[in-house]
Parts: structure tokens; C-alpha cells; sequence
């Protein structure tokens, strides 16, 4: 009986011993995304980090990761942007020979009743949540390895249907059901994909323009009665992003303290 007769067909793939796994994190420079840099890096990704605009804060965290010894790149693009898109993955792929891992953690909030939203914003916040979103995802379908995971954010919100949410939540809900469809359309290439959705977590974006009343709020929601941090969301992030995690696939996961 042959070698390929005897092999498991449920076997994860798994890259060769020397070859390095490789994540691209956009929104990598700040909050979540930040985190999520510093533990993949833990995990021993080479890390491209993807920013919009923020040089400074992208390069410290660069600068975190090869202080701790691991590998990491700063690149700048707009995620909605398909030829920036496009070269940030050809940079990843000529910097670390591949694509193992992405995680899309860029996005975009604004607040406002539906009734008093101006539509210009309304246009700013889907170009990058929902367009960006499909632009990466694209890339993502083209280039990730076998083996390898997608994960997108979408938000715990789209659930719980808050006031001033409406905007924001409909181009979430946009993203859950491309990432539920897209983990379909990889059938038999060994790539899962799947979208994280946090509850109330305490990054700059959730905690801008919000007063003490309102985090506490906010923060009294789950069971658990605090906000998370950008820690617990990387973890559930990195265990998507393992081995041990690649059973999931096509999933929503609402990381959020058990709001309901």
C-alpha cells in the first residue's frame, strides 16, 4: 500500500518545519489589531502589520515584535483600495515567501441615529468596513496558503441592535455574510475563515466620546461585568489563526463576555 493510500484525509496541512508562517494584520498599528501583531508574533508569525496612516504608532509596533526576536514589517494601504491591497500581499509574499494568515482588523466607526446620519458618512463607513472588507478578502482568496486561516471582525452590535449603531451594524452585518460565504467558496483548498465579533472592549475606537457613565455601563453588560480588553480578543484570534483551531470554520464568534 502506497504512502498516499495510507494518509489521513483529515490531516491539517501543516507548513514545512523551516518554513515560517506569515500574517498580515491590517489595522495592525492600533487597539485589536495591535494585540493581535504582538500574539501572532508570540506564536512565531513573521507579521506584516497594515496601517492607514499612522506611521508612528505602526512602526512601534514593528518595534515591539523585534525587541521580543520575531519578525515583523510595517506596510501602509487603504484596505478599500484593491491595487494597494494587491501590493501589500506582494510585499508579504516577497519579504516572508507567503501568506499564511490574515487577519483584517481594519474598520471604521460612526455614531447616529438613522433618522440624523449624514450620508457622506454613511459612504465613509461601508467603503472601508464593507468594500474593504471585500478587497481584502479577495486577496486573502487568491493568496493564502493551504493550511492557512482568514478572519474578519464584524461586532457583537449586529446582535444586540443598539440605538445610534445602524450604520456601523449594517455594514457588519455585511462582513458576516461574506465571511460565512467565502469560508464555502474555499471548499477543499484547507483554509478556514471566520469572523470574530467583540462586544464592548476598550480600545480608542469604543472608548471615544463616551463618558465615565457610559463605559460603566457598557461595561456592567456581560456576566462577566467588565469591558474586554484587546488581549481577549487576539486570543480567540490566535486560536482561530493555531493549529488547534482549525476545526472551526464558516463561524461567527461573539467574543463578548456573554452578552446576549
Amino acid at each position: 500500500m502506497s504512502a498516499q493510500e495510507t494518509a489521513d484525509p483529515n490531516a491539517v496541512s501543516e507548513p514545512p518545519a523551516d518554513r515560517p508562517r506569515v500574517a498580515i494584520v491590517t489595522g495592525g498599528s492600533r487597539g485589536i489589531g495591535r494585540e493581535t501583531v504582538r500574539r501572532l508574533a508570540a506564536d512565531h508569525f513573521a507579521v506584516l502589520v497594515g496601517y492607514a496612516g499612522n506611521r508612528e504608532l505602526a512602526e512601534a509596533a514593528v518595534k515591539d515584535v523585534t525587541a521580543a526576536g520575531g519578525r515583523a514589517i510595517a506596510v501602509q494601504a487603504d484596505v478599500a483600495d484593491e491595487q494597494q491591497i494587491s501590493e501589500l500581499f506582494a510585499t508579504a509574499e516577497a519579504e516572508f515567501g507567503g501568506v499564511d494568515v490574515v487577519v483584517h482588523a481594519a474598520g471604521r466607526l460612526h455614531l447616529a441615529p438613522i433618522a440624523e446620519l449624514d450620508l457622506a458618512e454613511l459612504d465613509a463607513l461601508h467603503r472601508t468596513n464593507i468594500r474593504g472588507t471585500f478587497v481584502v478578502a479577495q486577496q486573502a482568496a487568491r493568496k493564502i496558503r493551504s493550511g492557512g486561516a482568514f478572519v474578519t471582525f464584524s461586532t457583537s452590535v449586529v446582535g444586540l441592535a443598539l440605538p445610534g449603531y445602524g450604520a456601523y451594524s449594517a455594514g457588519k452585518g455585511a462582513v458576516e455574510a461574506l465571511t460565512l460565504i467565502l469560508a464555502r467558496e474555499l471548499r477543499g483548498r484547507d483554509i478556514t475563515v471566520n469572523a470574530v465579533a467583540p462586544g464592548p472592549t476598550a480600545t480608542d475606537l469604543f472608548l471615544e466620546g463616551k463618558d465615565e457613565q457610559t463605559i460603566a455601563r457598557l461595561a456592567a453588560q456581560p456576566p462577566l461585568e467588565r469591558l474586554g480588553s484587546p488581549t481577549d480578543i487576539a486570543e480567540v484570534v490566535a486560536f482561530l489563526a493555531s493549529p488547534a483551531g482549525h476545526w472551526v470554520n464558516g463561524q461567527v464568534i461573539r467574543a463578548n463576555g456573554g452578552i446576549i
